[in-house]
C-alpha cells in the first residue's frame, strides 16, 4: 500500500507559479507580498527559490523571483 501525501493549496501555488513560462526561459516572477504573506509565508518562499538556486528580491510591496542561476549585478 503506497501512501500518497495530501495536496495543500500551498503546493498548488508553487505549481503554478514555477511553471510559468517566464521560469523556462529564465525571466523575472513578481508576486505581491500580500499574497506570499496570505498564501504560503515569506520563509517557505524563500526555501523553494533557494532549492531552485534562483534569486528573491523585495522591492516596496512585491516579491521578485529571478528566475536564472547565473550571477546578479544591482545596478542601482
Amino acid at each position: 500500500m503506497s501512501y500518497l501525501r495530501p495536496i495543500h493549496s500551498n503546493d498548488i501555488w508553487f505549481d503554478q507559479v514555477f511553471s510559468a513560462k517566464a521560469v523556462s526561459k529564465g525571466g523575472v516572477i513578481r508576486r505581491s507580498k500580500a499574497d506570499v504573506d496570505r498564501k504560503i509565508g515569506r520563509d517557505r518562499l524563500e526555501l523553494e527559490v533557494r532549492k531552485r538556486g534562483f534569486h528573491l528580491v523585495e522591492a516596496g510591496n512585491q516579491f521578485l523571483i529571478i528566475c536564472d542561476r547565473g550571477d546578479i549585478r544591482l545596478i542601482c
